[in-house]
């Protein structure tokens, strides 16, 4: 009897487990350092840029919140160049991050082929190091009865379930994603191919890093993207460029050895040690956002604690501002005398003047000797009414 009830005990214990896991798969992380730079957010921003100097200017613009990567792990914002390599009609975009003076770590691929009949395939890759094998995201094609085309799995109909949640699917073709504005750019035949002149330790004068947020704070601004996000992309399980381990992987990639023994020596995971902090990054997207935040029923808030990004560096560093509560640290030690009003509740005015206070602050301007602006006793008040004498 006690058997069947440890087995049973071990029983519950073990499904417990299996739905905790479960739910933590819901919330889409991979365990990866590509969990701090959403691919979908990534390819919505590719999909509403211009040019390609303006979607690297965005993807690094800290207000947009979608760069929260940390390679080399120095508590900063690393930097994201984007690099177009052309071949014909097959634009390779590389987005990468400079780690150390010698080593570059491509974050992810965007493949961008185009065909005789103006029709536009493309295709958003991250690295294997990053996200793992196969790790591809693509717009959710309207590819019934093409011929040759592979199915996604999990794609029926107008719903797509996305980690245990169905979405509404907004299908495109070819022939939208060519009229994309940023696609329509790099075909033009005047287009200057983009190579982003930056490298490690040289960056644009608008860029400031910022020390990055707990990927949970980060999931919690994001998952508010959702709908957009699975209702207009999918994963992918195969690779549209034919000419992708020739022409990218096996000749183009660069990896990095520090990224490399970061992750096996398990740096990135301090990243989800702080669960708690979600319901503050949706709290940032509801102020950000109050518009879209009242349309789904939430009530933005004006709280001011709320807002304060929650950084991973946050439980590790004491607070440098001892100042904030302690009334002792005002700089009324600087003053040459005291106020000699303060004991004497009278109700003569001529204390509160400025002028009995700005020789303080103008050093150049020497106070009269003849004029008896401090009292000759402590408890005595000046006398204030024989200035003109």
């Amino acid at each position: 009897m006690k058997n069947l009830r440890l087995f049973a005990c071990l029983f519950l214990l073990g499904f417990l487990f299996t739905t905790l896991k479960a739910q933590e798969a819901n919330d889409g992380s991979l365990g990866l350092p590509g969990d701090n730079l959403n691919l979908y957010a990534v390819l919505k921003l590719f999909q509403e840029s211009e040019t390609l100097e303006g979607f690297e200017k965005n993807l690094n613009d800290k207000n947009l919140q979608i760069n929260n990567l940390d390679l080399d792990g120095d508590e900063n914002i690393d930097y994201i160049k984007v690099q177009d390599n052309v071949d014909g009609d097959v634009h390779t975009i590389v987005l990468q991050i400079a780690v150390t003076p010698h080593e570059n770590q491509d974050v992810a691929v965007i493949t961008v082929q185009r065909f005789a009949n103006n029709q536009v395939q493309m295709q958003l890759i991250g690295d294997e190091e990053l996200y793992g094998k196969n790790y591809i995201i693509e717009p959710n094609y309207d590819t019934d009865g093409v011929a040759g085309e592979t199915p996604n799995p999990g794609y029926t109909g107008n719903a797509q379930p996305v980690n245990g949640q169905t979405f509404v699917v907004n299908r495109t073709t070819y022939f939208e994603v060519a009229a994309w504005p940023v696609v329509r750019f790099i075909y033009m035949p005047s287009y200057v191919v983009w190579y982003s002149p930056w490298y490690y330790g040289y960056y644009p004068p608008y860029w400031q890093p910022w020390r990055p947020h707990y990927w949970h704070y980060y999931y919690g601004y994001h998952h508010n993207y959702n709908n957009y996000y699975y209702g207009h992309f999918r994963r992918s399980n195969h690779y549209r460029y034919d000419h992708w381990n020739d022409g990218y992987y096996n000749s183009r990639r660069s990896h990095s050895e520090v990224v490399y023994q970061r992750r096996q020596a398990g740096s990135y995971k301090n990243t989800y040690s702080r669960p708690d902090s979600r319901k503050e990054g949706t709290e940032l997207y509801r102020q950000m956002h109050p518009k879209n935040a009242t349309r789904a029923g939430n009530k933005p808030t004006t709280r001011s604690g709320v807002s304060k990004p929650v950084t991973r560096s946050e439980i590790t560093k004491p607070n440098t501002r001892p100042d904030v509560n302690k009334q002792v640290a005002r700089p009324a030690i600087n003053k040459p005398t005291p106020r000699p009003d303060v004991n004497k509740p009278t109700g003569k005015t001529s204390v509160n003047k400025p002028s009995t206070r700005h020789s303080v602050n103008k050093p150049a301007t020497k106070p009269d000797n003849n004029k008896n602006t401090r009292p000759e006793k402590p408890g005595k008040q000046p006398n204030t009414n024989k200035r003109g004498k």
